[in-house]
């Protein structure tokens, strides 16, 4: 019963503000708050009172739902993102009210089918919520309707779509050769299977897929894009929790059936090394807030994936205690950077409705003098930068302690993973994190300690106070509180220890010398890195530099042009096949001039008038349907923008209908200008479940 609630009241929480938003937008911003903090409260239930649950006769075999420990626990920080991003959202849209009702409803829609993935018992329910808030969250990345966010709303709906399908081709492939998608029975259905080939295929095709809502190199691209342009609350969920829903996809699939591959293991440590290296290069090259963070938080997943890949490896030969401390991190750590991100992204949030920009030059000084701003982002800054005493300090070191133990029984993996690899790995983890405290400290003296080189500009921020309610630094500041809980060794050992049953981690010291050691090189390296690169590679006359190489941009220069060399050849060969269409564009014709005979017909029967009008604006919009069916095609393999569908005679519609697609039509614009594009990810997609088919029977 709980599981159900959290799972199916947010889609009726969504529906109802949706409508009471149209009639009355005060009572639905009251209720938004409210109804977070109720998801909140029933997460706490299921925390003290676990239960499972199934929904027969859905897709087949059903939804299965489980609560263990880490489920329980990752549904608490869920619904606390949630109920805090709610409460902040109050005061953010309050001068931008535009789709608010909109936003509001795909929120909770989005809350429903996160939490639908986190209490999944088995994959394919994983799967079936995982496709739900790729779609319900794609609306907040172009919420602003502006030209960059409808760009990066693209990119984030391609790599979505494409993300379901590698999914989906993995889970056809582990199913038909493990015979089973159930959690439980999958590492025994797995280690009996005779099929390891198509297994480790199907493996690699979940890992992609899971890795593209994760942000995981090569399939990261949508994340620096999306953050900056989607509202603050949005981009800490979309940071926080939707990226943790790879993970944990990942996490759940990866960990129990590859236990002992240390091939798949060091594909997940190469990828994540990447992503770790590469998401902090282009945080401390960005001099944009929040693609500072959003690129901070590729780099976290990356720290995440390294976890996950050390996990596998140490799984080989069975060494537990390091084991323990690899998946120890890793949950500690996915916790941690959900609660970072809510912190930062909201702080944020502050900038953008009180300043108006996201430009560091222009927001030097802003938190001089407004001190909650300031408590919250700093004690983040300090948390994520793995700070002694933070609780990103205890799951960093865990991470490395794992990462270590690894590399000294090195040679247990012979020529499949080098011991000079790991080492190499372990130097790269080290750096990454030092360019973490860089660029937070980048962040922080930028806001807090400068002064703004304009006079006017830094006296009217020491005017604005606080800058914000108090309800809405309340939303930053509870969560920033528990960060230095979370600190404590003792609470986070026996929190890992619950999550993860590895009671081995109970062994573990955080400030032995060895441990303060590597978080010492890290901060170190952080802070020469500020001192010599920031202050004076990445500034110039006191101001901050974008260096970013965009022209390595790997959408721009290789997923782009890729699609654009490949579809128009297809595109050629619609055409060449169909000519100018003239069968259809006759059946069409023949539909249209039919709805016209008959509108003349009865045209005199006042009693059928409406009737008849009816039938012809709908025969006339078919008929433009059907007439430009393959011009569709046609253009949408060009990747270009299709026009728009012709409209029927004005005089020949029914006045209700088209008054009901002109009202209509400022909704859908932002979608219908890219039907194109949705068009293109059906042809994928069905050329994808063709290569499953054929897949199966020749892996």
């Amino acid at each position: 019963m709980i599981i159900a609630a959290l799972v199916g009241l947010p889609f009726l929480e969504g529906i109802l503000l949706y409508m009471i938003g149209r009639k009355n937008a005060g009572l639905r911003d009251v209720l938004s708050p409210i109804f977070g903090f109720a998801g909140l409260l029933l997460s706490v239930l299921l925390l003290v009172l676990p239960a499972d649950g199934s929904v027969p006769g859905i897709l087949t075999y059903g939804l299965s739902f489980t609560s263990d420990p880490f489920r329980r626990v990752y549904c608490l920080i869920t619904a606390l993102m949630w109920a805090f991003s709610a409460l902040f959202s109050r005061e953010y849209f309050r001068h931008e009210p535009e789709h608010l009702s909109r936003f509001l409803m795909l929120f909770f829609f989005t809350l429903g089918a996160t939490q639908g993935v986190m209490l999944s018992g088995d994959v394919m329910t994983s799967f079936v919520f995982f496709e739900i808030l790729s779609f319900t969250s794609f609306p907040w990345v172009i919420h602003e309707e502006t030209e960059g966010a409808v760009r990066a709303g693209k990119t984030y709906f391609f790599i979505a779509v494409i993300g379901g399908l590698l999914i989906f081709l993995g889970l056809v492939l582990l199913y038909h050769s493990a015979g089973t998608l159930s959690y439980g029975a999958l590492p025994e259905a797995v280690r009996l299977s005779e099929q390891p080939g198509r297994i480790f295929a199907a493996g690699i095709f979940i890992l992609l897929g899971f890795g593209c809502k994760a942000g995981m190199f090569p399939v990261h691209v949508w994340l620096p894009k999306a953050h900056p342009v989607a509202p603050s609350p949005a981009s800490a969920l979309l940071s926080g929790i939707l990226t943790k829903v790879g993970i944990f996809g990942i996490l759940m699939t990866a960990v129990p059936a590859f236990f002992g591959n240390t091939a798949f293991g060091l594909v997940v440590l190469i990828l994540g090394t990447v992503t770790m290296a590469l998401g902090a290069v282009l945080a401390l090259l960005s001099v944009n807030l929040k693609r500072t963070l959003a690129c901070s938080s590729m780099s976290q997943i990356g720290f995440i994936l390294v976890g996950i890949g050390s996990a596998l490896l140490l799984s080989s030969y069975g060494e537990t205690e390091g084991l323990a401390l690899a998946l120890s991190g890793t949950v500690l750590h996915m916790i941690n950077h959900s609660l970072f991100k809510l912190v930062l992204f909201l702080c944020s949030g502050v900038c953008v409705m009180t300043a108006h920009t996201l430009s560091l030059d222009e927001l030097r000084g802003f938190g001089r003098r407004k001190w909650p701003l300031a408590v919250s982002f700093i004690i983040a800054a300090l948390g994520i930068s793995g700070v002694p005493r933070g609780n990103g300090y205890i799951s960093k070191t865990m991470l490395h302690e794992g990462l270590v133990m690894a590399q000294e029984y090195g040679h247990e993996f012979g020529a499949v993973c080098p011991v000079p690899l790991l080492a190499a790995v372990e130097w790269i983890f080290l750096v990454s994190g030092g360019l973490t405290f860089a660029y937070m400290l980048k962040l922080s003296v930028c806001l807090f300690i400068e002064k703004n080189p304009d006079p006017a500009r830094q006296a009217a921020y020491d005017s604005q106070g606080m800058g914000e309610s108090w309800p809405s630094a309340l939303s930053h500041l509870l969560p920033a509180f528990l960060l230095p809980l979370l600190g404590e060794p003792r609470l986070s050992v026996a929190l890992a220890a619950w999550i993860t049953g590895r009671e081995e981690v109970h062994e573990f010291s955080a400030f032995t010398w060895g441990n303060l050691k590597g978080g010492l090189i890290s901060l170190g390296i952080g802070a020469a890195v500020y001192l010599v690169v920031v202050r004076h590679i990445l500034m110039k006359n006191g101001s901050y530099l974008d260096r970013t190489p965009y022209r390595l941009d790997i959408e721009d220069r290789l997923y782009r042009p890729l699609l654009l060399r490949i579809l128009p050849g297809i595109g050629g060969a619609f055409a060449a096949l169909f000519g100018e269409n003239r069968i259809s564009r006759k059946l069409a014709a023949a539909a249209l001039a039919l709805g016209k005979r008959i509108a003349a017909l009865f045209g005199e029967n006042r009693l059928l008038i409406p009737i008849c009008r009816i039938l012809a604006s709908f025969g006339a919009l078919i008929a433009n349907l059907f007439a430009h069916s393959l011009d569709f095609l046609i253009s949408l393999t060009k990747f270009r923008v299709i026009s728009k569908i012709e409209e029927a005679d004005p005089a020949e519609a029914f006045s209700p209908v088209a008054t009901f697609f002109a009202g209509t039509k400022k909704a859908v614009t932002p979608i219908m200008e890219n039907f194109s594009f949705a068009l293109l990810m059906t042809c994928i997609g069905i050329l994808v479940i063709l290569g499953v088919i054929l897949l199966t029977f020749v892996i």
